[in-house]
């Protein structure tokens, strides 16, 4: 079985040019694709560290959308306290109870946790001999789970069948995780989160407009 766990902190560091780095991949464009799916399941799944805010802080971004995303982010990293970023991490994802996001897919498709999204995405991950390991205790549809599992699918750290990161973007990430990136970016009372949210709504969107155009 292949395994799935969240980011150790060396493995979620920028690369030049680009928020996020995970191991080399043959494909410029999917190199970059595998480092942003490796940095918002990082971001999402655990409070960043100093580390991480100081990495981020020193890279930056183009002129394009995913560009400017990305240098509002590192700005914002730049500028960021540690406590405080941590503060937003709890309040948004955690909560006493819930977080004022809950980021998981069966809430957001249903309505409610551990419903019919979640025995899906599990079904899916035995075919594709998939198994989360590690890093986290929470259930299989969390965002970040999700998105590093879209990491190792587009970098080919797991060997699957060609168009398998399609298959997977398409069934599990793209009815909802817009929607939750939108959420996050909304947030009046973040700084941070609300940088790491346009970032993550900026790039689903290119996803979704590239996997529409090889339909």
């Amino acid at each position: 079985m292949r395994s799935v766990e969240l980011l150790r902190e060396d493995e979620a560091k920028p690369a030049s040019g680009a928020p996020g780095m995970t191991q080399p991949v043959a494909d410029d464009i999917d190199f970059l694709r595998a480092h942003l799916y490796d940095l918002l399941a990082a971001l999402t799944g655990r409070v960043p560290s100093e580390d991480i805010l100081s990495l981020l802080a020193g890279s930056g971004g183009d002129g394009s959308p995913l560009g400017r995303a990305s240098s509002s982010l590192a700005r914002e990293a730049a500028g960021a306290d540690l406590a405080k970023v941590g503060r937003e991490y709890f309040d948004l994802f955690v909560g006493v109870g819930r977080g004022e996001v809950v980021p998981h897919a069966s809430y957001y498709l249903t309505g409610f946790l551990n419903e019919r999204p979640l025995a899906r995405i599990r079904q899916d991950l035995a075919r594709l001999g998939i198994e989360a390991t590690g890093g986290m205790s929470e259930p299989e549809d969390h965002v970040a789970m999700l998105l590093e599992t879209m990491a190792g699918l587009v970098s080919g750290r797991f060997e699957t069948e060609l168009g398998e990161d399609r298959v997977f973007f398409e069934r599990h990430l793209k009815p909802w995780v817009g929607r939750l990136f939108d959420d996050v970016a909304a947030n009046t009372r973040s700084s941070f989160y609300r940088a790491a949210g346009d970032l993550g709504r900026t790039f689903i969107d290119i996803e979704t407009q590239a996997y529409a155009l090889d339909a």
